[in-house]
């Protein structure tokens, strides 16, 4: 590595790889305790890796429209059941809540888009096929994440009988919602991604990505008995995975295309 700096967001990384292998090994409170763990190390991993590449400006700003538009759809949500369809979450289980939603929930949202965002934007160079890219890639994201926390009791739907099959208690329209909600998101990151310096330094997302897509579809066929979110969550988040896999190993790890908040050109892909 050129700069020493850079192997914090990778200790962050590894740190976060190993509260996610210690989720499946817990149960209870401990399990809770590790939950908010999770979120609280994928968004200091995403934060810290976009404060040392594109600076403190651009990490928080990122941060306040992804978690700002997360915390504001999700109170809407419980209050109205808009976008997603009516939902609860369980009392006191994740920490302190504001509109009845579990603070974490909000940083969930930044740790867990902003990779997909950075791999968006390697793979696609009109910015509107970014944003669409980001916007099935959160979907792809939440077929995990949903089936998962529903089935330890985070939350809980009012309609549990209309989703996909083999997840009949998730309300088709919940994924509906994530789309137009991460299109949202998407949009206004277009704008926010001119105020800063561009970067090619994407390993840690990139491997934040390939760490959510593969290890989220392993840990959920094997270890978790959930194996249609597997699937689901494996298959559409594919969409975005398998051409970075392509991508990468046609350039042996090499030149990757666009940069971290640019979709138009060619750099180095560097460690």
């Amino acid at each position: 590595m050129d700069n020493p700096r850079e192997l914090i967001p990778a200790g962050c990384l590894v740190t976060l790889i190993a509260a996610q292998i210690a989720y499946p090994l817990t149960s209870g409170s401990a399990r809770d305790t590790v939950t908010v763990a999770v979120v609280l190390l994928s968004a200091g991993t995403a934060l810290v890796h976009a404060t040392l590449t594109r600076g403190l400006r651009y990490a928080a700003g990122f941060a306040v429209i992804v978690s700002g538009i997360g915390l504001a759809a999700e109170a809407v949500g419980t209050a109205t059941g808009i976008p997603f369809g009516a939902y609860d979450y369980a009392i006191g289980r994740l920490g302190p809540a504001l509109f009845e939603v579990p603070l974490v929930v909000p940083l969930a949202w930044t740790g867990g888009v902003y990779p997909i965002w950075v791999v968006a934007g390697m793979l696609c160079r009109a910015p509107v096929s970014r944003i669409a890219a980001t916007a099935v890639g959160a979907v792809g994201w939440d077929l995990f994440l949903d089936p998962q926390m529903v089935a330890d009791g985070q939350w809980r739907w009012h309609d549990t009988g209309s989703g996909l099959p083999g997840l009949d208690t998730i309300p088709a329209t919940n994924y509906l919602g994530w789309f137009l909600v991460a299109v949202t998101i998407a949009v206004a990151l277009t704008g926010w991604d001119r105020t800063a310096p561009r970067s090619d330094r994407v390993w840690v997302p990139v491997l934040m990505f390939l760490w959510t897509w593969l290890g989220s579809a392993l840990a959920h066929a094997v270890f978790l008995g959930l194996p249609y979110s597997a699937a689901y969550g494996g298959v559409v988040l594919g969409i975005l995975g398998v051409p970075l896999l392509v991508r990468l190993i046609r350039t042996g790890f090499g030149p990757v295309g666009a940069r971290n908040g640019d979709a138009a050109g060619p750099v180095a892909w560097r460690r």
